[in-house]
């Protein structure tokens, strides 16, 4: 039998230690679990993922055309970029991360996605901050183009607007910042986030400054520890056409 906990890889990086466990929780069903730490704070769980996969669909569905070209800003355990992978109309995905840490775990496939992402030859990953690529126009997400734009950027790294993984980030929430980011979309190009929270008005003003439109969904799913219904946010962004 497979124990009930295993804690597959732990790692010093620049933003504390990070660690990569497995469990099984029989009440919840014969499963392997896999959990992101850093040092004592959940960065994710495999038992919830409804929020990031509907980062993707619900990004890209803003989209017209196709051969996209789009960017996964955080790897997490891949499941943003996975869903954005089924949608056929993308030719290339840039997952950008800053920890290499977490590429290995996914190149090495000791997380269950990164078999997948490794198999599909349209994912590339990138090692580096995406908040300064972000903020970087002139030389951009791609380290083989420089400059080059893109149909689509989905972010979900930071736990909201305002809740920072790194207090670093919070420079980045400014209409400087997000027009930087925006110069890397094409016209009509979509930059949707990820948040753990409700929509922020706040945040929905602020993305108004920089996109022609601004969508905000609330994503339910059942949480078995709260035996009830758990939500998390994603803000849909429209950037103006020419």
């Amino acid at each position: 039998m497979p124990p009930l906990f295993e804690e597959i890889d732990s790692q010093a990086s620049p933003l504390g230690e990070i660690s990569l466990r497995r469990r099984r929780m029989p009440v919840f069903g014969d499963r392997d679990i896999y959990e992101v730490k850093l040092g004592d704070e959940f960065l994710m769980s495999s038992m919830f993922v409804e929020a990031e996969e509907a980062l993707s669909t619900l990004g890209l569905a803003a989209i017209q055309g196709d051969k996209l070209s789009v960017v996964v800003g955080g790897l997490g355990l891949g499941y943003t970029a996975v869903a954005a992978l089924k949608d056929e109309r993308i030719t290339e995905l840039l997952v950008i991360d800053a920890l290499d840490t977490v590429i290995r775990w996914h190149k090495d496939e000791l997380v269950p996605l990164g078999k997948t992402l490794n198999a599909d030859a349209r994912n590339r990953y990138v090692l580096g901050s995406f908040f300064d690529l972000a903020t970087s126009p002139s030389t951009g997400f791609d380290p083989n183009s420089e400059g080059k734009k893109f149909d689509a950027i989905l972010l979900d790294i930071d736990h909201s607007p305002t809740e920072f993984l790194n207090a670093a980030n919070a420079s980045f929430y400014t209409t400087e910042n997000l027009a930087l980011m925006a110069e890397q979309l094409k016209p009509k190009g979509v930059f949707a986030m990820w948040s753990q929270n409700l929509p922020e008005a706040s945040f929905e003003a602020l993305l108004k400054t920089v996109f022609k439109s601004v969508e905000s969904h609330v994503v339910s799913f059942y949480n078995p520890f709260q035996s009830g219904e758990s939500t998390n946010s994603v803000y849909v962004c429209v950037k103006q056409g020419e």
